[in-house]
């Protein structure tokens, strides 16, 4: 069983049912953390319609959809903020698959993504409660930062410097 990474189109049913899954985890984990519910139904239809991901498309950005035994089961982007700066989001792994490996492969092809589009660095942000998330960012060589956003759930950013770019002239 191994795992393989390609770009996606973000629209792809693959892509659109992992990001159901993402949403609707890290949506419950909030809830369940500061209300002690799980997202509403409808707030959570409207939450995955309004952020569909197009910003993760050529030329500016790239999904990457991880499959393990041919199964589709995580998924990273990249997006170009600047010229030399991409932003790290929508790195997920459905909880049945965590464990393999996955993650730090994900994040090693955006990596390579994000370089391919012209950047030198790589920004994210996560929340506090997504500890794992926190570790797996710590563990591939990103540091905490000052904010770079004012993004309502972002509660830590993180900055790794890339090599130089695949494609600068």
């Amino acid at each position: 069983m191994t795992w393989t990474i390609t770009p996606e189109p973000f629209d792809s049913p693959a892509a659109a049912a992992l990001w159901r899954a993402y949403y609707t985890e890290v949506s419950d984990r909030w809830y369940l953390l500061h209300e002690g519910r799980r997202t509403a139904p409808d707030e959570l239809e409207r939450e995955i319609a309004a952020r569909t991901g197009a910003e993760l498309s050529p030329p500016n950005g790239q999904l990457l959809l991880g499959r393990y035994d041919g199964e589709p089961a995580g998924s990273a982007g990249v997006r170009l903020l600047t010229p030399d700066t991409a932003e790290l989001t929508r790195v997920f792994v459905l909880a049945g698959m965590r464990g393999r490996g996955g993650a730090a492969l994900l994040v090693a092809a955006a990596e390579e993504a994000a370089r391919a589009l012209g950047a030198t660095a790589l920004v994210l942000d996560t929340r506090g409660d997504l500890v794992e998330a926190r570790a797996l960012y710590a563990r591939l060589g990103y540091a905490e930062t000052p904010p770079h956003n004012d993004d309502r759930y972002a509660e830590h950013w993180f900055r790794k410097q890339l090599a130089e770019p695949v494609n600068r002239s």
